[in-house]
């Protein structure tokens, strides 16, 4: 009782010169101003943190590797740096470059298209855009004139079959052909840059959905990739890549700190994205990967699966990272389209234990046994490009056979694509 009434007589006389007198006291303390020190690193730490494209880094270096030059620039709606704002708007501004041309791969330069796209112009630059899907997968003479750098910026899919990275292959040939030096700014891999997965391409199967004798997942970024295949594959053109900043091998897309920008029409999510390489190998069999849904490979079917079965029986192969759940669907485009499909959806539990490999496998090998007559197993070797592999399927070896059959392959690859690596 006597402290509290103390505190009343020795509170009530000036509340606010107290007061005052307290605020500027803390105010001007040492401590303080430590306190205010340590809390404004805080936020920039975080920043640090983010993972700076080397469209970010590019535009920290104030352009300096690309001044003087005369530039050609491969790149899509994904070509975004660190405000969102776009590649081609970035570099068409920057002091002491001057973009000639654009060139758009697969699904064009807005990233809509599923059709192949004739040559067009910008809109915001009134530069001419050059489709490298349609009439030419290639640039020609004409469209590289003037032109003394290729600068490529895409997001890709970590994928040997997603065609962008055989855009940039080809890029990379007719740049090394004419002597034009070749710049990568970097971008993550989504899928990480530690998982190795899926059989090699056999060497005499390359094609546009095929450049190079790679793993289906080869855990390279873009950057990574083009200094492999410059040397690997003897492109040997004067090749810079512009590294990116804080990405390490281990890291997903969601590790990133950066906005997911779709790279295709139907690769809309990063649960997507870590199923597409083995779902994708499923389509040309017969089998809807959910083309024409809302979750286009998360989910597979046709008017002929038993979606209830198929999902039980893959739940019995306890695959690491994925649950299978009974999901019929309606596509309203693609491969059966308007029809209803017994489906299956499959669901990502695990990312880092998820082999999606296995999983495209498991699924073919049991729509094989299942419906010998509607799912035609030997299209698969479209994706897949490996023929070891579709003999052991159809042959009906048991699976962790198959996968032990691709280990000395991979381990020679592993050893190889380390002589690249940018990150930790």
């Amino acid at each position: 009782m006597k402290h509290r009434s103390r505190v009343r007589r020795n509170s009530h006389p000036a509340p606010f010169v107290l007061s005052a007198l307290l605020a500027f006291f803390f105010l001007s303390t040492p401590a303080s101003c430590e306190a205010q020190a340590r809390t404004r690193p805080a936020k920039s730490r975080g920043r640090a943190g983010r993972v700076q494209t080397g469209l970010d880094v590019l535009e920290a270096e104030k352009f300096a590797p690309l001044r003087g030059k005369h530039i050609g620039l491969i790149t899509n709606h994904t070509g975004l740096d660190y405000q969102e704002r776009t590649t081609i708007n970035v570099l068409a501004h920057a002091p002491g470059v001057q973009v000639v041309a654009l060139f758009s791969p697969e699904h064009g330069i807005a990233g809509h298209s599923d059709e192949k796209l004739p040559s067009s112009k910008d809109a915001s630059t009134g530069l001419p855009i050059f489709s490298l899907y349609g009439d030419h997968l290639r640039p020609t003479d004409e469209m590289l004139q003037g032109i003394d750098a290729l600068v490529f910026d895409v997001q890709d899919a970590g994928v040997r079959f997603y065609t962008y990275t055989t855009t940039m292959a080809y890029c990379m040939e007719e740049a090394a052909n004419r002597k034009i030096a070749f710049f990568v700014l970097d971008r993550p891999n989504p899928l990480n840059g530690d998982i190795v997965e899926g059989p090699l391409l056999d060497t005499e199967k390359t094609s546009f959905v095929a450049y190079y004798p790679l793993p289906v997942r080869y855990a390279l970024t873009i950057g990574e990739l083009a200094q492999f295949l410059n040397t690997e594959n003897h492109i040997n053109v004067k090749l810079q890549v512009i590294p990116m900043k804080n990405w390490h091998r281990n890291y997903f897309f969601e590790s990133t700190g950066l906005k997911w920008i779709p790279p295709s029409p139907n690769l809309r999510t990063l649960k997507g994205s870590l199923l597409y390489p083995g779902l994708e190998i499923l389509q040309n069999a017969g089998v809807s990967v959910g083309r024409g849904t809302e979750a286009p490979f998360e989910e597979f079917g046709a008017p002929w699966i038993n979606g209830e079965e198929i999902a039980a029986v893959l739940n019995g192969k306890s695959l690491p990272g994925v649950h299978f759940v009974n999901q019929p669907f309606i596509p309203v485009s693609g491969l059966y389209a308007g029809q209803h499909c017994g489906g299956v959806g499959v669901r990502v539990t695990d990312r880092a234990s998820l082999r999606s490999m296995r999983v495209g496998l498991e699924i073919a090998a049991t729509l094989y046994r299942k419906y010998p007559d509607h799912f035609d197993v030997a299209k698969i070797m479209l994706l897949l490009g490996n023929d070891s592999t579709l003999q052991q399927l159809q042959s009906g070896t048991p699976l962790n056979e198959i996968i032990a059959s691709w280990s000395k392959d991979l381990a020679a690859y592993d050893a190889i694509r380390r002589r690249y690596f940018l990150y930790k």
